[in-house]
């Protein structure tokens, strides 16, 4: 008789704390929500071979389907309002009003994205378990729980903090574009371009060869077909395509075929690389605009495909350097 008190005893409690559980997770998780309204459908998730870059340890969470410590991610607490994207291709993942506090030590969430998320059966470790993937890159995100009875919703998405990226609701009015441009070596095309106003980031690469991941070796190889390219990510309420392909135009020689000043070869071209037919209209515009003025303009225009990104050491090489590039220098050719 006292084994069976005993054991409804502890039964009743094991009931409150759910209970207090519950109601604790809901309140924090009501003190969330807010009345913003973020139009998550306006983030283009990046393709396969523009991936972000990883470090070791995003490699080991999201590559290798590791788990980072317990309590020590940057958003496990996290309590701003805003959205949160995949950390390797950028993919909208989840809202900041489906997080809640589940005291696991890792950011949790009772909803997502519509189709940001893939489920996959998970056997590891001698447990039976729902590995949760982002859809659109396959990265490692965590697990999803049910039955805990946690928020009305009845789901726990458990994801490491090393998997994604916050983007507080100040921050996604800033709409980014893409312009892709290859004039010599990238160095000094990245050099001007980071000078440029309404410019948010810039890396170097290649693009438009034969085989993927080239290494620079291979681009001076002259085997590959690719052409170091400069990307350039724009913020279009501060500048637009037209005043970043004039300023191309302007800080090499687009009459030079496959060469710039001392460097020459097939990796030299002038060449733009356009996201989409706007872009190629407006770089057709200039370049009938500076045939008329006299300059034979070797300049290409090709649809943009996939962009590589060149070794470290090559990214932002004059600002590491303090150095000025020797082949590109600024010249006005248009009113």
């Amino acid at each position: 008789m006292r084994i069976l008190i005993g054991r409804l005893l502890i039964l009743v409690l094991f009931c409150i704390e759910c209970q207090q559980k519950n109601s604790l997770a809901q309140d924090k998780k009501l003190k969330k929500i807010s009345t913003m309204n973020i139009d998550w459908k306006q983030f283009t998730p990046k393709k396969e071979g523009n991936y972000n870059t990883l470090s070791p340890d995003e490699e080991y969470v999201i590559l290798k389907k590791g788990t980072e410590k317990p309590f020590t991610g940057k958003y496990y607490k996290n309590k701003k309002s805003g959205i949160y994207l995949c950390k390797q291709c950028e993919a909208p993942l989840y809202l900041s009003k489906d997080q809640f506090d589940s005291g696991c030590g890792w950011p949790s969430f009772d909803d997502e994205i519509p189709n940001a998320i893939k489920r996959i059966p998970d056997y590891s470790h001698g447990m039976v378990r729902t590995e949760i993937v982002c859809a659109n890159c396959g990265g490692h995100l965590g697990h999803v729980f049910e039955g805990e009875y946690l928020t009305p919703k009845n789901v726990r998405h458990c994801v490491n903090s090393t998997s994604i990226i916050f983007l507080h609701e100040n921050e996604i009015q800033v709409q980014k574009e893409y312009a892709y441009f290859a004039g010599g070596c990238f160095w000094g095309v990245e050099y001007y371009f980071t000078k440029q106003k309404g410019v948010l980031s810039t890396r170097v690469g290649y693009t438009g060869g034969k085989i993927q991941k080239p290494t620079y070796e291979q681009v001076c190889s002259k085997t590959t077909g690719h052409a170091e390219v400069v990307e350039v990510v724009f913020n279009p309420q501060q500048t637009d395509f037209r005043t970043l392909c004039k300023l191309f135009f302007e800080i090499h020689d687009p009459t030079q075929v496959n060469r710039q000043g001392p460097d020459i070869g097939e990796q030299y071209r002038s060449e733009i690389f356009y996201v989409n037919e706007q872009q190629k209209a407006i770089a057709q515009e200039l370049i009938d605009t500076l045939e008329k003025k006299g300059y034979n303009i070797a300049t290409k225009l090709t649809p943009f495909e996939k962009f590589w990104n060149a070794e470290e050491y090559h990214q932002l090489y004059y600002e590491k350097t303090g150095k000025i590039p020797y082949c590109h220098k600024y010249t006005k050719r248009f009113d």
